[in-house]
């Protein structure tokens, strides 16, 4: 007791035995580039790779299932195209050519490819980029076609090359803008499709932190090892990537950890395709995941050129703004997907209607905007309690911020001094929570309660070790669907 002398007012700080909870972060994305394992490697390993003996080389045409550029017919002298993956390490593993005609040289295995001669001082590679000027023109109608040598068995391959030996998984890079992005993972190096759209569209809408790394899809578990000790990361996806095994993976990591949400590509023109969680090629059902459809169309600012791409960077943009704007509860749908000009297949309300219930999260062009139009984890009406997403992320929220918010409780004597503390502090952090709207009820007794107390903590329970507090809570739900009854009315009473 302290020992007052002198008369007067004392005014003194003590504890209020309550230890505040903040809530954690909830739009950090982590993007997992992924690149087949299968291709091949830039060393000489891979067969398939074309040599310059090859009788005929692959187009530079777009789509072309043997090409290793892609591009477009061309008449002129100059001319850019799309570098694959790996084909990025050495101009002079290039040579050119371009299709042979009737009066072309020919032998007994028929009409050979001619070669064009480049200008070597204009022939650059940058970016994912190849510039070649030719000192010979490409004749009318006739398609460009290359061929690339991969280096020899004694010769060192270049530093940024991915080879089999020598794995293309890269350190998880922090980028908070675009920009820091490009350094890390596109001056000339090999991006994954797709990874650098994904990235772009989501700092476009809205994302501010995100964490990207590189792999072999062989590999992605050794990725989602490295996200787990990220604790940070709140939304998790595979941009383009829309096999099973990959996304049933992810799944698994943010189920496993329960603070992390997945986001889904569609397959590409994937109008066919009966959605059904598990069937086929789709991965199996989940309230940890939701998935987007169709694909968006945005324009490359590199080739000015308008191009289809996944949607989940730009979703989880969406994500990022509306929890920035609005707070995790509310529903990431109803919102306009900034940098989309597009759709890969427009959707009506029919279509729609038969998608809804399985958990496909439709974007659709409204007004004139491209809108996502859904907000239902995968597996919709099967999932319950969780069929909507911001159900999901809100619950992930409160779990991860209750239980970074009371770790100091963990060893303190097991009393009820205790107990009421840590009442005090989750009532106070869900008090909080109900006051930003997402939380129903008129008052906080309506909209949640905690217990901690004897009943929860009976002698065997504390024998055990064990400290249980039980919380419910009355979550606020979307109005998805918004019904209107209208009717004639005389004006009388």
């Amino acid at each position: 007791m302290t020992s007052y002398r002198s008369p007067g007012i004392y005014v003194k700080e003590v504890s209020s035995g309550a230890i505040s909870i903040a809530g954690v972060g909830t739009s950090t994305a982590g993007f997992i580039g992924v690149i087949s394992s299968s291709a091949p490697t830039g060393s000489n390993t891979s067969p398939q790779t074309p040599s310059l003996t090859s009788p005929q080389p692959a187009a530079l045409k777009s789509g072309a299932d043997d090409a290793i550029a892609s591009g477009d017919e061309t008449q002129r002298k100059s001319f850019t195209f799309d570098v694959k993956p790996p084909f990025g390490d050495n101009k002079t593993r290039y040579q050119f050519f371009h299709e042979a005609s009737t009066t072309d040289a020919t032998s007994a295995a028929g009409a050979q490819p001619v070669a064009l001669t480049v200008d070597r001082e204009s022939f650059t590679i940058t970016g994912g980029k190849a510039n070649v000027t030719f000192t010979t023109a490409i004749p009318e109608g006739k398609k460009l076609l290359a061929t690339y040598t991969p280096p020899a068995p004694s010769e060192t391959a270049p530093s940024d090359q991915t080879t089999k030996t020598q794995a293309p998984t890269r350190e998880v890079k922090l980028c908070t803008n675009f920009t820091e992005f490009q350094k890390a993972f596109v001056s000339g190096k090999d991006v994954p499709d797709y990874l650098e759209d994904a990235v772009y569209g989501f700092f476009r809408n809205g994302g501010a932190r995100c964490f990207v790394t590189v792999v072999a899809d062989d590999d992605v578990n050794k990725a989602l090892d490295d996200f787990a000790a990220i604790d940070e990361i709140a939304i998790v996806a595979a941009p383009g990537i829309t096999n099973k095994a990959t996304l049933d993976q992810l799944s698994a990591h943010c189920q496993t950890l329960g603070d992390r949400f997945a986001i889904f590509d569609a397959p590409q023109n994937a109008g066919s395709i009966t959605f059904k969680p598990g069937e086929g090629d789709l991965p199996g059902q989940s309230d940890y995941a939701a998935l987007y459809y169709p694909w968006i169309q945005v324009l490359d600012p590199v080739t000015n050129q308008n191009k289809y791409v996944p949607p989940s960077g730009h979703i989880a943009g969406v994500y990022a703004r509306v929890d920035a704007q609005r707070g995790v509860h509310k529903a990431p749908a109803n919102e306009v997907m900034l940098g989309a000009i597009g759709l890969e297949t427009a959707l009506s309300r029919a279509k729609q209607d038969g998608l809804n219930p399985q958990g496909v999260n439709c974007i659709r062009n409204l007004n004139g905007n491209i809108t996502v139009w859904g907000a239902r984890t995968w597996g919709g009406d099967a999932n319950g309690e969780f069929k909507y997403v911001n159900i999901r992320r809100l619950f992930n929220y409160l779990r991860e911020s209750i239980d970074e918010g009371t770790q100091w409780v963990v060893f303190e004597p097991n009393s009820p001094e205790l107990w009421a503390r840590v009442r005090r502090s989750v009532t106070a952090f869900l008090t909080m929570v109900w006051r930003s709207g997402a939380l129903f009820g008129a008052t906080p007794q309506e909209a949640f309660f905690v217990q901690c107390d004897q009943e929860t903590n009976s002698p065997e329970v504390r024998d055990a070790g064990q400290l249980i507090v039980k919380i419910g809570v009355a979550v606020v739900k979307p109005a998805e669907f918004v019904i209107f009854e209208l009717s004639q009315w005389s004006g009388g009473k």
